[in-house]
């Protein structure tokens, strides 16, 4: 077993962490809470959390590639993607495995090196192809079954961070994001 700050987990699953080249997260129930705000004006409100901004700041800065793939189209899942500085942005996406395809192809990786973050039954078909399929810890109960790591944060709570986090761990880069050296 390794010890984090998230639990324990079994070296065969960390060692999965270590090989990944590139983290593909869902947008809402995992980068956000799930929930849509709805102005009167139609206008479309979600929430991130800025502990998971800084965690895919730092990914991408140690060469881990990152993307998005989503069912929904949102400007603001746009601007704020942007501002982290992903550079694989797919939005409308009712079946993900196109995206999923093209992003493996354009960046020459097998499924072991991908991981991908999901929190529902859409996300099924990635979370079974990637070599580490994630849910966070409020999935739906098959994504959860279907995933070979459950976080212990909530999507939209810091559960991108954690995810960040490990990864940073098993591949020997978190130590310089926390100004230590331990």
């Amino acid at each position: 077993m390794i010890s984090t700050w998230y639990g324990d987990i079994e070296k065969s699953l960390f060692a999965k962490f270590s090989t990944v080249k590139l983290l593909i997260c869902d947008i809402d129930g995992v980068f956000s809470d799930g929930r849509i705000y709805l102005g009167d004006q139609g206008e479309e409100l979600k929430a991130f959390h800025t502990r998971d901004g800084f965690g895919i700041k730092a990914l991408l800065h140690s060469g881990i590639e990152v993307a998005v793939i989503t069912g929904r189209q949102s400007n603001i899942v746009e601007k704020r993607m942007q501002a982290l500085g992903v550079p694989y942005i797919y939005q409308g996406q009712h079946d993900k495995t196109q995206a999923y395809t093209e992003l493996q192809q354009k960046l020459e990786l097998s499924n072991e090196q991908v991981a991908y973050v999901g929190d529902d039954v859409p996300d099924l078909p990635l979370i079974k192809s990637c070599g580490l399929g994630i849910a966070v810890r409020d999935a739906h109960p098959s994504v959860q079954r279907a995933a070979a790591y459950v976080t212990a944060l909530p999507g939209g709570f810091g559960a991108v961070r954690e995810v960040t986090d490990l990864l940073l761990l098993s591949q020997g880069h978190l130590n310089q994001y926390l100004g230590s050296s331990e």
